[in-house]
């Protein structure tokens, strides 16, 4: 793939199985066992057998190997086993992996999984409390003296550049906080179904670092997905309408590092997301007018406003306006910051619910879905369509 020519990848591979684990805050067993059972929901969502596989791919933070799940699952040889590094910029990046190896005919079935404890074990949210000396570590060296140690503290810094370079005020992020929970909270299997929020609610909640309050951030989750990919010739004869990938694009920006990339010429957008945005404009042939769902990685709400930005739907410093009208029916499992923090994996699944017509806030004749992955940090996107010659 060129960051400046369309790719060959669209059309050439399809999302057939999904499936999930309960999302808790206290899972009560292993990593491994996670990653295990949604594996295993995946394939028989996708009506295949654990033999029928014979590719896996995750995060190079999963602690789960391929080879250890393949082993637990019941799956066989391996031909495609593969890892994809930045932790939330992943999730979406495993499809197109996955996809990528279906289309070169490395392999015909690919799970794509992630599993961990996020709150009953690591917590994220705790921040660097240790790390081994790394070229890559350099970049937080620059930071963490000065007390941005968190997650929260190193979107916070490009939160308020935004806030500043627009005029706007908090209430402008609430607004994701907003909808994302309205969605959750007719979604069953989201952590806050039945506890939707207000602009009042948001604007209560306590700060975290601001100008991020408690509702700006998203929650810590236990659980596990996975996904399974395979040719869309295949796919038509599976049980569900297979969701094809239309496009899938990985990026990363000018002066790229993970979470910390304070020294670009502006703070207020998501270089990142830009890059991403090109290519799967550019392969799918369509434009932001032509997506009928959106489900934009919400790790934290500014950076949703970003992305909405950074894709097209409106201009700068707009997104908060386009939000509150309606204008793209976004994150409509509830997001990560309603139904479930799992890296985003949940947020695939969601775009091949409404694909199929079977998501719990369904948008009626749902036949493109962008998704994106970790904002901040080299990312990636796909849009997944209809099978169109189904």
């Amino acid at each position: 793939m060129s960051v400046r020519a369309k790719d060959r990848l669209g059309g050439r591979a399809a999302l057939v199985g999904i499936g999930a684990t309960e999302f808790s805050k206290d899972s009560g067993r292993s990593e491994l066992r996670l990653a295990v059972e949604a594996v295993r929901a995946a394939l028989d969502d996708a009506g295949l057998a654990p033999g029928d596989v014979d590719g896996m791919v995750t995060f190079t933070m999963d602690t789960s190997p391929e080879i250890t799940v393949a082993q637990a699952a019941g799956i066989g040889e391996l031909s495609f086993f593969s890892r994809v590094h930045y932790g939330g910029g992943a999730a979406c990046a495993t499809v197109q992996q996955a996809a990528l190896a279906v289309a070169a005919g490395i392999a015909d079935v690919v799970v794509c999984y992630r599993a961990f404890n996020e709150r009953s074990g690591r917590r994220f949210g705790s921040g660097v409390q240790r790390r081994q000396p790394s070229a890559e570590g350099t970049a937080l060296g620059w930071a963490l003296p000065f007390g941005l140690l968190t997650p929260a503290s190193w979107v916070a810094m490009a939160a308020r550049r935004y806030l500043h370079a627009y005029g706007l005020t908090p209430e402008a992020f609430g607004q994701v906080a907003v909808v994302d929970r309205a969605y959750a909270a007719t979604n069953p299997a989201a952590y806050f179904h039945g506890r939707p929020i207000t602009l009042a609610d948001h604007a209560a909640s306590r700060w975290i670092v601001e100008p991020l309050r408690l509702l700006d951030c998203c929650q810590e989750t236990d659980g596990g997905q996975a996904l399974v990919v395979t040719s869309v010739e295949r796919a038509r004869d599976l049980p569900h309408p297979p969701a094809v990938v239309v496009a899938a694009a990985q990026g990363a920006g000018r002066a790229q590092e993970q979470m910390t990339s304070f020294y670009r010429d502006d703070l207020a957008g998501l270089p990142e997301a830009g890059v991403v945005a090109r290519q799967l404009w550019r392969t799918s042939g369509l434009t932001p007018a032509g997506i009928d769902v959106g489900i934009l990685y919400d790790h934290f709400t500014p950076f949703v406003l970003m992305q909405l930005e950074e894709f097209g739907f409106c201009g700068p410093g707009e997104a908060a306006d386009f939000v509150v009208e309606g204008r793209l029916p976004l994150n409509t499992h509830g997001g990560q910051l309603g139904e479930a923090y799992l890296h985003g994996m949940n947020g695939v699944a969601e775009g091949v619910r409404q694909l199929r017509g079977s998501s719990v806030n369904q948008v009626p004749g749902a036949g493109r879905v962008l998704v994106t992955s970790g904002t901040g940090v080299p990312t990636s996107g796909l849009v997944l369509g209809s099978d169109d010659r189904g």
